[in-house]
């Protein structure tokens, strides 16, 4: 085989990841997988899909290696394939960002509007929670909070947080985060805890971007 020939088949089969990502149906779909585990049902009805189309949109992401799944009874369950997946899905999000003008304007529109307070970056919140500085509130849905979530998180999912406040300490800082850095989850979190007078900030990223970097991770 020659240099030539072989540095073509290999791009081939790089292609075949590119195919698999060019939907974003998929990219949702693997965003949801970033959180933990899901029948091809939930994963239809979070990502608005028939089961139908949900199955074939899987297939083509298992076909490529990038989820996984396994059968139990009469239901098909997937996960990523690695931690690698959401590293890629990282930097995805990130030439998108500064090559998209389109993905640049809709983040600075309908997120930084939101929130122009700096968000806290993974490390320096690991650094505020072993001084005991913080609260941490992860406001996503129990199941995936029992999937995996920051050490010490508290789990007050969004639609709990008024009814719940009396649960979270009055005097020191606390430190929403969800699914990734464009979940709107947080954000609504700490607008809520904002009007109630918290003192509220929102971590830069997510839990997957979390586990991903090697951060402690505790499950329930």
């Amino acid at each position: 085989m020659s240099t030539h020939t072989f540095k073509s088949d290999l791009f081939e089969q790089f292609a075949r990841v590119g195919k698999a990502l060019s939907s974003g149906k998929r990219l949702e779909m693997l965003d949801f997988l970033a959180q933990g585990e899901r029948s091809v049902e939930v994963l239809a009805q979070l990502a608005a899909l028939s089961v139908a189309n949900a199955s074939q949109h899987l297939q083509h992401l298992r076909q490529a290696g990038l989820v996984v799944a396994r059968k139990e009874g009469l239901y098909v369950h997937y996960r990523l394939a690695g931690d690698s997946i959401v590293q890629l899905l990282a930097a995805l999000r990130a030439v998108a960002e500064e090559r998209l003008a389109d993905v640049d304007k809709l983040v600075k529109v309908y997120l930084h509007s939101r929130d122009s307070m700096e968000p806290v970056p993974a490390k320096e919140l690991m650094q505020r929670v072993k001084k005991g500085l913080v609260t941490v509130l992860d406001v996503r849905p129990p199941e995936e909070y029992a999937a995996g979530h920051i050490p010490g998180a508290i789990n007050v999912p969004l639609n709990e947080i008024r009814k719940r406040l009396h649960e979270l300490p009055a005097d020191q800082e606390i430190v929403a985060y969800c699914r990734g850095p464009y979940c709107l989850l947080a954000f609504e979190a700490v607008a809520q805890l904002r009007k109630k007078g918290r003192q509220a900030r929102r971590l830069e990223n997510g839990f997957p971007e979390w586990k991903s970097a090697g951060l402690p991770v505790e499950e329930a």
